[in-house]
């Protein structure tokens, strides 16, 4: 995912000028923490509206169905080469400057399994043309591009996987098998955007500012920027709302991402944010339902073997039954399947961004492979897992011993 430059919207393709958009970036979910258990529910007018949320999920998808998700998932772009080829001309950047080495700095991946045998030893990964050459092969993750006889770069688009995919690094630090719904928390995406020639130099500036693994889906919208942790997509099945401010569930957010975000040509509205695009053919919608079956097929990754203490996690259960499990609902999930939202005061977190949302509020974030995904918090300002047991302790007075925070640390670890 991603976002249309602030000076790049369309207004025409609004029917009124947007004021806020939404929360967290791409389709997604969770930044991890331990959430408060002062509760508010979102007033009734704040449900989102269902004409901007695709059809709800089936219990069940087909293999079928599931496959073109991920055909989706890696490879659509929904249209959004209109932004990112003829508004940013990063094609021509790309095309120019952005040798592989440089590439794999700002956090893009290489698919290692559609690579050739032994290419990376015979090309030049100095050379702006080897990534020319990488996109004609399809292996960069995220990124689509049509590229002519004569090696010129003539489309540049992005995908879902851009920011939601990275790899294993079995070939060599970037260049892997795909893990599709882990972030990609080393992609500098600000970077790749303010390359772009055609942003004044103070949106280059804040776009800059955000470093890697962080993501303003709202700048575009309002001009302000508190950034957001990439959060993975991943463990989706059983969470109704997949944002850090639950605006709506997830193929609304694939929706608001791919129209408002990625530059899709589709359609996407929500009155609470002032919100009303509209484009013919819609490219976006129709693909939703078999997107959303994907991304509710990925597991959560187990966490390796040998990195947690099993008899330490099982006393850290304990605390956490004690100490969490009202908000973490079930040992790892989240009280807003119930409909609740915690007040940014409550949870003692940075309440910047929540201010910017329809909800104004945060989600309890489902707990899911912990051990993966590091900073925590919407924001990123926990660091470690020990980070965020010590606050939680500090703002909700659980008047945990220093024992038992190492207790639950290990427990989350397990997760």
């Amino acid at each position: 995912m991603t976002l249309q430059g602030r000076h790049m919207t369309n207004p025409t393709l609004r029917k009124k000028q947007v004021r806020a958009a939404a929360l967290a970036f791409t389709v997604l979910t969770a930044g991890t923490a331990l959430s408060a258990c002062d509760t508010t529910k979102p007033a009734a007018e704040s449900a989102p509206p269902t004409a901007a949320a695709a059809p709800q999920a089936k219990q069940e998808s087909s293999a079928a169905e599931v496959a073109e998700g991920q055909r989706i998932f890696r490879f659509e772009t929904f249209g959004d080469e209109q932004l990112w080829t003829d508004k940013l001309r990063l094609n021509e950047v790309v095309e120019k400057n952005v040798d592989p080495t440089t590439a794999l700095k700002v956090g893009l991946k290489v698919d290692a399994d559609v690579l050739p045998a032994g290419i990376l030893e015979k090309v030049d990964l100095k050379s702006p043309a080897t990534t020319v050459a990488l996109l004609k092969m399809n292996a960069i993750v995220g990124l689509q591009a049509t590229v002519d006889a004569d090696n010129h770069i003539t489309r540049l688009g992005v995908t879902c996987a851009l920011c939601h995919s990275t790899v294993d690094d079995s070939v060599m630090a970037g260049i892997g098998r795909r893990k599709d719904g882990w972030p990609n928390r080393d992609l500098n995406v600000g970077a790749i955007i303010a390359l772009s020639p055609a942003l004044p130099a103070d949106t280059k500036a804040v776009y800059q500012s955000w470093g890697p693994g962080k993501y303003d889906p709202r700048y575009n919208q309002d001009g302000k920027s508190t950034p957001l942790v990439l959060p993975p997509a991943y463990g989706l099945a059983q969470v109704k709302n997949e944002t850090y401010t639950a605006e709506g569930p997830i193929s609304y957010w694939n929706a608001y991402v791919a129209v408002t975000q990625m530059g899709g040509q589709g359609n996407f509205s929500d009155p609470r944010l002032g919100i009303d695009v509209k484009h013919s053919p819609d490219m976006v919608t129709s693909k939703l339902p078999a997107l959303r079956a994907y991304q509710h097929s990925l597991p959560t990754p187990p966490p390796p073997a040998g990195s947690f203490d099993a008899a330490i996690a099982e006393r850290g259960r304990s605390v956490f039954d004690r100490s969490c499990a009202s908000c973490h609902v079930g040992g790892s999930g989240t009280d807003n399947n119930g409909g609740t939202l915690h007040p940014p005061a409550d949870t003692g977190v940075d309440g910047a961004y929540a201010a910017r949302t329809a909800n104004k509020a945060y989600r309890t974030t489902p707990l899911r492979a912990l051990w993966q995904h590091a900073p925590y918090f919407h924001d990123g300002s926990a660091a470690t897992l020990a980070d965020v047991v010590a606050h939680y302790n500090r703002v909700r007075k659980l008047g945990l011993t220093a024992d038992q925070q190492r207790d639950l640390v290990e427990y989350l670890k397990s997760l």
